[in-house]
Order: C-alpha cells, then sequence, then structure tokens
C-alpha cells in the first residue's frame, strides 16, 4: 500500500496498520525495519484496534481501549491478532483482542465501541503552552545526543513531534525537574480518510512519551541514567470525534510511583483546547543508581 504525501516513516506506519485478514476474526501484523529489543506497545496497542475495528459493522467510532502486555514481543517475528465478538448491540460493540507469536499471547486488549449521543459536556482546560509552529522539531533535541539515546535517534519517527518543554535527556543536563510534559503531535504527512486509522495513529502515539514524566519527577533521564521499563497497562478513553490531521496537545504528569512501577497520565488536547482523548499508563520502571548518587 502506498500513501500520498506521507513521510517515508509515517508510510511505514500506515502499512503496519494495514493488516493481513487470515481467518474471519484473526489478523497478521508485521514490525517495521526499525526496531528495539521487544515489540513497540503503541504498535500493538495500534494493530489491535484496527483489527478489532475491522469487525465491528456500521459508524460505531472507537469509545475505549483498555490493555494488558504480557510478554515482550520477538520483533522478528509476525503478530496475530485473534478477535473474539463479546457483544453487537444497537449503539454498542465491545470485542477483546489478544495478540499471539505462536501459542504465546503477548498482550490482551478490550475495545469498545459506541455511537456518540447528547449528553452532558464539560472538559478540563488546555494547559498554556507555545504554540507548535514556534517550537523545535524532535530532531533537533537529538543533536548531539546519538550516542546517548541511539534507539531515540533510530527510531521510527512518524509522529511530527513538538516538546514545549525540554525532554528528560536535556533537563538531565541543566539538573531541573520537571512533575509534566508538553508534546504538540501530528502525524508527519496526511492520513486516510479512515477513523479507525486517525484513532489508531493517535493510539501509536499515545505511548511514545507517556512515561517521561515519572522520569523527570525524580531528575532522570533515558541515556544517562540506568533505568529498565516496560509497559504492564495501557489504557485510552476517546471523548469525542477527531481527525488527528492538525495539532493536538498530549499532556502528560506522573500522580505517582510505586513498588517499582509508575503510573503517568495524559491527555490529547485540540488546538482549539477541546478534549479530545485520555490516556492512562502503568509502567514498570527500575532504576540502577550508579555509586555516589
Amino acid at each position: 500500500m502506498t500513501h500520498a504525501n506521507a513521510s517515508t516513516d509515517l508510510g511505514t506506519l500506515l502499512g503496519l496498520l494495514d493488516l493481513e485478514q487470515i481467518g474471519e476474526d484473526a489478523f497478521r501484523g508485521y514490525h517495521p525495519k526499525q526496531v528495539g529489543s521487544r515489540t513497540f506497545g503503541g504498535q500493538l496497542v495500534s494493530q489491535a484496534l484496527m483489527a478489532a475495528g475491522r469487525t465491528v459493522d456500521g459508524d460505531r467510532p472507537i469509545h475505549a481501549v483498555n490493555a494488558h502486555f504480557i510478554r515482550g514481543g520477538d520483533v522478528k517475528a509476525p503478530i496475530e491478532y485473534r478477535v473474539d465478538r463479546h457483544r453487537d448491540g444497537r449503539a454498542f460493540a465491545n470485542r477483546q483482542v489478544t495478540a499471539y507469536q505462536g501459542e504465546n499471547e503477548l498482550f490482551v486488549m478490550l475495545a469498545a465501541f459506541q455511537d456518540s449521543g447528547k449528553g452532558l459536556d464539560h472538559a478540563v482546560e488546555i494547559p498554556d503552552v507555545p504554540l507548535p509552529e514556534s517550537l523545535p522539531p524532535i530532531g533537533d533535541h537529538l543533536v548531539g545526543y546519538e550516542e546517548k539515546l541511539p534507539h531515540f535517534s533510530a527510531a521510527l519517527k512518524p509522529i511530527d513531534m513538538r516538546y514545549a518543554n525540554d525532554p528528560a535527556w536535556i533537563l538531565k543536563g541543566t539538573g531541573e525537574k520537571l512533575n509534566h510534559n508538553r508534546v504538540w503531535m501530528r502525524p508527519d504527512g496526511d492520513l486516510p480518510d479512515d477513523s479507525l486509522i486517525h484513532a489508531a495513529t493517535l493510539a501509536y502515539s499515545s505511548d511514545t512519551t507517556v512515561l517521561d514524566s515519572i522520569l523527570t519527577t525524580h531528575g532522570l533521564s533515558w541515556g544517562h541514567d540506568r533505568i529498565v521499563a516496560a509497559t504492564v497497562n495501557h489504557s485510552i478513553w476517546f471523548h469525542r470525534p477527531f481527525r488527528f490531521t492538525d495539532w493536538v496537545l498530549y499532556a502528560t504528569e506522573s500522580p505517582v510511583a510505586a513498588g517499582s512501577r509508575g503510573l503517568a497520565t495524559g491527555r490529547y488536547f485540540s488546538v482549539e483546547g477541546l478534549l479530545l482523548a485520555t490516556v492512562v499508563q502503568e509502567g514498570m520502571i527500575r532504576h540502577f543508581p550508579r555509586k555516589g548518587e
């Protein structure tokens, strides 16, 4: 599949979302060439969302996903997504998606789809941050850190990201601690006119910076400090219909870290200030201080 007006990396992501159907409710997904030591959690969530959505009839947009990570995926092998249809009501549809490699379960996700209706309407306000056009792209923040952050520097970058504050690895150099992170995001090119793809692309982006606030609260950083991290669970609630084509602000913070786990929350706002989606992720976070730290 080719995608006009998309960067090479965004085209790669859209190819990852174009799952191969291998059964009535079974799909196969693949890895990109740029991979880490295990499957990226945002890839699992976005591909599972696509698998679930392709079994839902009618115009019922995604309302919520709740995912649990069981094993780290083998980045050299494809992933099979098996969908169980729990409910198909007039307004609601519920699915369970289980990701397998061989007989090993990697990941389980519940997905809920619902027609939007009228009701109460309120939301928190968007944080006051500079607009994205005045901020440098993430590549500028990585210059000079290629050896410290090889995984970040070489990673797939389908999302244009603009930090409204210094990222963790720069804060580390200044000694500053920060209990939140604010990052403007948008796809690095055009998306097809398919609301499921827009939701899946946003879901992919939701796993890129959400754990940062756990580290910056303690003045720590990827690459500089000896940190082992892995996602335990990841949930997204989609509040309003949206098209992930314009800038959105991903505002994250960490309310707690305890028991070798950290919890991070994130909110996606439109430029106009509408709250579009809320994210909660729990990660296993272990810090191994060097002698003298």
